[in-house]
C-alpha cells in the first residue's frame, strides 16, 4: 500500500504556528494548485487543498512562508471526522505534509 502526495502551489494565506493541548507546534496551510489541464471553457482551474505540518515541518513553514509563496509538499493523504457546530460528522481530507520545500517567495523576486 501507498499513500503519498507530491503538490506544488501558492501559499493562499500566511501560515500561523499554533500548540495543541499537548504541547506539539502545528500549522495549516492552504495551497493553490493549478490544474494541468483546461476545462470545457478552455480555462485552467485551480484546486484549494488543505495542509497540515507538524514540529519542526511547522516552524520552519511559518518562519519563512508568507502568503503568496510558491512551495513543493511531499506528504501523505489523511481523513479524519470531525463534529460540527450541528452536531453532525463531516470528513475532512488534508495532505499531511512531511517536507516542505520554498520554490521561490514575492519578496526575493521583488528584490531582483
Amino acid at each position: 500500500m501507498l499513500n503519498q502526495a507530491v503538490l506544488v502551489g501558492r501559499i493562499v494565506q500566511n501560515p500561523e504556528l499554533r500548540e495543541t493541548e499537548s504541547g506539539k507546534k502545528i500549522a495549516h496551510i492552504t495551497l493553490a494548485v493549478p490544474r494541468s489541464f483546461k476545462n470545457s471553457n478552455g480555462e485552467y482551474e485551480t484546486d484549494f487543498i488543505s495542509c497540515v505540518m507538524w514540529k519542526g515541518v511547522a516552524e520552519n513553514t511559518v518562519e519563512y512562508c508568507k502568503q503568496g509563496d510558491l512551495v513543493g509538499i511531499k506528504g501523505r493523504i489523511q481523513s479524519r471526522k470531525i463534529d460540527t457546530e450541528e452536531d453532525k460528522k463531516r470528513q475532512l481530507v488534508e495532505v499531511v505534509a512531511e517536507k516542505v520545500t520554498f520554490l521561490s517567495s514575492k519578496k526575493s523576486e521583488e528584490a531582483e
